[in-house]
């Protein structure tokens, strides 16, 4: 197995956690660079976290030939434009979520991508961890029945002032930040594509929802709702419960199981809990990114299934009466 050189858009906060370190324990991963808008700032970076090289710009870093990959946790709005761009330099591309600033935009990703054998992957981690599969096989293997809803709360406090997340030139908000894991979330439970019936934001400035709940129908008859905040009353909430019409499945914790997690089933008046390994998710999923560059194994989480996220984000925004978020100018 060739090892796979990734190198760093931005010296962002997430990298450590959601690449470096998992890349420690990968025999086919190497992270080789760091870019940063400052150099000195990719410079501190790249020394605290023993990386051995630095780009002075992030174009100098794409067209660098020694680097096959590039993990790209820019703000939102930069999402889509820096994927274009690694693409366009043959670069295969892990992209921190959400995709890109809306669903046009991550249809356009989807096309430069077609054809090109890049393996272009949005980082939804949780996904490539076995409590997901865990979850779908318990579904999709008719142990609760007909689903009859689903209901999915994430909310995590960030009232740090000034936080990129909170604004809408970098296609900010919490439904694009929290409210992008609920969607996911609500998809892959279901099985199937939801339809947005109504939503409610609550606004930390024009445009820049701190909270957002939202109402679905699913194929078949089930209802959903998914509520997501930066911050509002509900101050540190993560569960998902499917109820259908012969038991129920709740899960603590679907999003970061390796902090803790819980599985509960009841059926015919028998409850189960089940846990799963706590390993990273973070871990699986560069695993699965260096599989499909190196062996082609597919990813759960494409430019296609992107572009799917972002259709119901936007009908989300849409159906609260706001625009929804767009490319950074």
């Amino acid at each position: 197995m060739a090892t796979v050189r990734i190198g760093i858009l931005g010296a962002a906060r997430i990298a450590p956690s959601a690449l470096i370190k998992p890349a420690r324990h990968a025999h086919d991963v190497e992270v080789v660079s760091v870019a940063a808008r400052e150099p000195e700032r990719a410079q501190a970076f790249a020394h605290k976290h023993h990386i051995a090289g630095t780009h002075p710009s992030y174009e100098a870093l794409i067209a660098d030939p020694d680097i096959d990959a590039v993990y790209n946790p820019l703000p939102n709005g930069l999402h889509g434009r820096w994927t274009l761009a690694a693409i366009a330099a043959g670069k295969h591309v892990m992209c921190e979520k959400p995709f890109t600033a809306d669903a046009e935009e991550a249809r356009t990703v989807a096309r430069a991508a077609a054809g090109t054998g890049l393996v272009i992957m949005e980082a939804f981690h949780y996904r490539y961890h076995p409590l997901a599969s865990r979850i779908s096989q318990i579904l999709r293997g008719d142990e609760v029945g007909k689903i009859e809803r689903i209901e999915i709360t994430f909310s995590a406090p960030l009232a740090k002032r000034g936080d990129i997340r909170y604004r809408l030139d970098l296609a900010g908000g919490a439904q694009m930040d929290m409210g992008c894991y609920t969607v996911s979330l609500l998809r892959l439970l279901a099985g199937a594509e939801p339809t947005v019936l109504k939503a409610k934001a609550k606004l930390s400035s024009p445009g820049v929802d701190r909270a957002m709940r939202a109402e679905y129908s699913l194929p078949g008859g089930g209802t959903a709702r998914t509520r997501c905040s930066m911050f509002s009353s509900s101050v540190l909430r993560m569960r998902a419960t499917v109820t259908g019409d012969g038991g129920e499945l709740s899960v603590f914790n679907p999003f970061a199981p390796q902090f803790l997690h819980r599985l509960t089933v009841r059926t015919d008046g028998v409850r189960r809990v089940e846990h799963v390994t706590r390993e990273p998710t973070y871990n699986f999923q560069l695993r699965a990114f260096a599989d499909a560059i190196n062996g082609g194994e597919p990813v759960l989480t494409p430019p296609e299934d992107a572009i799917k996220n972002m259709a119901v984000i936007d009908a989300i925004y849409q159906a609260a009466g706001m625009e929804p978020r767009q490319p950074t100018s």
